[in-house]
């Protein structure tokens, strides 16, 4: 059983495909342990309740440092004793305790094809924004693994979604939700639970 901890901090659109993936069977041998989120107003939150999925948010506000937020938020991590951590939309550069503690353990879902549009600064629609400015005809979703640097872990998998003429970066951004992130992520789930 691969116990699985999922962190968001918006919408959870991404959370939503993997327990619409979990209640269909398609994610194998995988339980979907807690959700964490930053924010105490995400939509993920109430996403996860409606699920029967723990739900807790660890919002740096309520820290007077940030060293204890990221002691809170591995704690809170600890207590569901994951075995994958999964980041889908999660605002929050990830403390290097994290990483040490669940190294090869963690993935992300970045909105492109990596290596394009990815690193520090680019997430949300700010990534949708810089391929149309850049005029990409392709551009898609990518799932990685999580290490020190900001998109540089191994990439798990990759899908293409065709940039239309004339798209906003909010359409283009819904278009890759839809056809690739909603896809790959919980297929890459699927993956990591099969190998175990």
């Amino acid at each position: 059983m691969l116990r699985v901890l999922v962190c968001v901090s918006g919408g959870g659109t991404n959370l939503q495909a993997i327990l619409d993936a979990g209640a269909k069977g398609e994610l194998g041998d995988t339980e979907i342990v807690r959700v964490i989120s930053n924010n105490p107003n995400a939509y993920a939150l109430e996403r996860a309740k409606n699920a029967g999925v723990d739900a807790v948010c660890v919002s740096p506000k309520d820290y007077a440092a940030r060293e204890e937020f990221h002691a809170a938020l591995l704690d809170a991590m600890n207590a569901a004793k994951p075995d994958l951590i999964v980041l889908a939309g999660f605002l929050v550069v990830i403390p290097k305790e994290v990483i040490q503690a669940y190294r090869g353990r963690i993935i992300n879902i970045h909105p492109s094809l990596i290596p394009s549009f990815c690193g520090t600064g680019y997430y949300g629609l700010k990534v949708h924004e810089a391929a149309l400015e850049r005029g990409v005809k392709i551009t898609g979703a990518t799932v990685h693994y999580v290490d020190e640097g900001t998109d540089t872990g191994p990439i798990i998998a990759q899908k293409a979604v065709e940039v239309h003429d004339g798209d906003t970066p909010k359409e283009l951004q819904l278009r890759v939700m839809q056809e690739a992130e909603w896809v790959i992520l919980p297929k890459a789930i699927r993956m990591i639970a099969d190998k175990q």
